[in-house]
């Protein structure tokens, strides 16, 4: 075990610690469903995949309990795989390595935690091994691919699961209850190009820009962090307008719902102009650096010299994907008029692969209001067809619409006041949770949203609060003992 095996409440800990040692990247989670299998049959109680690859728990009520509502706890067993450009780590093979820093959070080294959401998941563990908990009937649903398009929740079986409250324990702020979510959409634009012959005499440069914070494209995408595939085109654009550039290849970005926060481009140029695009590059750096100050740190932009492609993009088609990732939409479009602190609708060009004759752009785009969903798709969509571009959509999920009556959410901030003595925060995030989905598949459910506190989810700099642990459990404990009857 790693040291933070022996944290508390070690119930949690210890779990989590285990879960971090299973592989599960989305679209690799054979391991991890069965480790959750494997726990469940070791611990006595039923558990099974359905039809969508999610595992799903029950646990009866203890004695006494029984009239009491059955409570889901939902969780997703999928992770984020995202690294330092340093890190030699395999997602699909090798264990997370986690530790403890000196401000009081666990992270990992060199890559994401998965604390989204193995929190969620070793808490749902902890309450399904606990032998001292009072409980009504208990359910535990564990998605799958949660992270790449709620792809577990969307497959949900209908007239499945029982429960009549739903508490989904994939928030990232202790305190706070979230009662409404975003929904969204990927928004995919693809091209199919015919690849012409470089100029032999021409040279190569690859530019990188690295170093960025990157960041959760819902819950950060108001901070103002810079996109790699943003910057980079403005310095695209004017080495082809000024140093005779030609683009060969790009590469930016490799998760849909992370801010990207590396991207690197081929450019061939006439040999006398390759001084010339290096002080583009120095130039373009002071800018970015100035324009992002208190914002980013350690930016990184250089170029290194590589042997010239036999072929790039032809000059009409470059021209015309540079106009469209200029002109993409990217960050907040606007905020929600009754919760003016929060976002209401916005996307993320969380993708660029431009090579061997195919060029493929991918945005997730989000919004509380399904008619603002549907005008910021249409706004990409129409950026992308001017370029010729075939635009397609995929996981479209619904937003999730808040009902700050709801019995569970009084029940939760009653319990919170008197153990914490004070009030919890009610809000509506703009990250997209699995509620929304959920709910149309079983519209009578109770629905809260809460969590653990964790920074900087889908990065490198994931990390989980310790101190917010504690009160978590203890929450966790008390609304299963509180549980309303039926």
């Amino acid at each position: 075990m790693s040291e933070i095996a022996n944290l508390q409440p070690t119930c949690i800990w210890r779990n989590f610690d285990a879960l971090t040692k299973v592989p599960r990247p989305s679209g690799h989670l054979e391991k991890v469903q069965q480790f959750l299998l494997d726990f469940a049959r070791q611990i006595g109680v039923e558990a099974y995949v359905d039809k969508g690859n999610n595992v799903v728990m029950r646990k009866p009520a203890t004695a006494g309990m029984e009239n009491r509502k059955t409570i889901l706890m939902q969780a997703h067993m999928d992770m984020v795989p995202q690294k330092s450009p340093e890190s030699k780590h395999n997602f699909e093979t090798d264990p997370i390595e986690t530790y403890v820093d000196e401000e009081g959070w666990v992270r990992a080294k060199g890559t994401t935690l998965g604390a989204d959401d193995g929190m969620g998941v070793a808490a749902i563990m902890a309450v399904m091994e606990a032998t001292d908990l009072q409980h009504g009937p208990i359910e535990a649903l564990i998605t799958a691919d949660e992270e790449t398009g709620m792809y577990g929740a969307n497959d949900l079986p209908t007239g499945e699961l029982n429960a009549d409250i739903l508490l989904n324990l994939d928030s990232e702020t202790w305190g706070k209850f979230v009662i409404g979510s975003a929904g969204g959409i990927n928004i995919t634009a693809t091209l199919d190009y015919k690849e012409v012959e470089t100029d032999p005499e021409d040279a190569a440069l690859r530019v990188i820009l690295k170093g960025l914070r990157g960041g959760h494209s819902g819950l950060e995408i108001h901070e103002g962090r810079a996109n790699a595939n943003k910057l980079m085109v403005r310095f695209v654009r004017e080495a082809v307008e000024t140093c005779e550039a030609r683009l060969a290849s790009w590469s930016g970005g490799n998760m849909r719902n992370a801010i990207p926060f590396k991207a690197e481009v081929v450019l061939t140029v006439p040999k006398e102009n390759v001084e010339a695009v290096k002080a583009l590059v120095n130039d373009w750096q002071a800018d970015f650096e100035d324009e992002y100050k208190n914002i980013e740190e350690g930016i990184e932009f250089f170029t290194e010299t590589v042997e010239t492609p036999k072929q790039e993009v032809p000059v009409e088609i470059q021209d015309n994907l540079i106009d469209a990732i200029y002109a993409c939409h990217d960050g907040v479009v606007r905020m929600i008029p009754s919760y003016p602190d929060v976002v209401e609708t916005s996307s993320n060009l969380a993708i660029i692969n431009i090579k061997d004759g195919k060029a493929v752009l991918q945005v997730l785009a989000r919004s509380s209001r399904e008619d603002m969903k549907d005008y910021i798709t249409k706004t990409l969509e129409s950026c992308f067809n001017m370029a010729g571009m075939k635009v397609e959509t995929s996981a479209s999920y619904g937003g999730w619409d808040p009902n700050p009556d709801s019995e569970i959410l009084h029940l939760l901030k009653k319990i919170y006041k008197e153990q914490n003595g004070e009030e919890a925060i009610v809000q509506v995030d703009h990250a997209g949770l699995e509620c929304s989905i959920i709910l149309g598949k079983y519209p009578n459910m109770d629905v809260v949203s809460l969590g653990p506190t964790i920074r900087s989810p889908h990065t490198a700099g994931e990390r989980c609060q310790i101190s917010s642990i504690e009160p978590f459990w203890k929450l966790l404990k008390q609304v299963l003992i509180e549980a309303p009857e039926k």
